[in-house]
């Protein structure tokens, strides 16, 4: 048998030392898709992230386009859209605290009446008293079935 030529790529007196890796890899490490599901959801992200990333973009273009283009307009018909604005703005608000009025009173109206009438139909002593017969009647049942009695 003829003899071996040395290795000169690995010698065994030395010990392997870990390669060095970046903090990317030791954070997406755990993440590496291991099946084709996984890869193919991944490429699913990446491609509809794309793509609103890229409407995105387009809405923020259009909106710049247009306050440059109209801008002009808007600013020579601004007293009639002010005063406009502020009367919607007014009525929405009148609206709004109107129906927050009309709950208010009608929770009070409520509150009220429905605590009245419970006040006046209630009776302490008969309450008490069942719950005293319920309570009773509870313990002549455990001593009558409790071991030893």
């Amino acid at each position: 048998m003829a003899a071996r030529p040395p290795n000169y790529f690995f010698n065994n007196t030395q010990t392997l030392r870990p390669i060095r890796t970046s903090f990317l890899h030791k954070l997406l490490q755990p993440h590496i898709p291991n099946s084709s599901h996984q890869l193919m959801g991944f490429l699913t992200l990446v491609i509809s992230g794309g793509i609103l990333l890229l409407l995105t973009g387009i809405t923020i273009t259009t909106i710049i386009l247009g306050l440059i283009f109209f801008t002009p307009l808007i600013l020579i018909t601004s007293p009639i859209w002010i005063p406009l604005f502020i009367a919607a703005v007014g009525f929405l608000s009148l609206c709004g605290f109107g129906a927050v009025a009309l709950g208010a009173v009608t929770w009070v109206y409520k509150y009220f009446s429905t605590r009245r009438s419970m006040v006046d139909d209630y009776d302490d002593t008969a309450d008490v008293k069942d719950y005293a017969r319920g309570y009773l009647q509870y313990y002549k049942v455990m001593k009558d079935t409790a071991p030893g009695a």
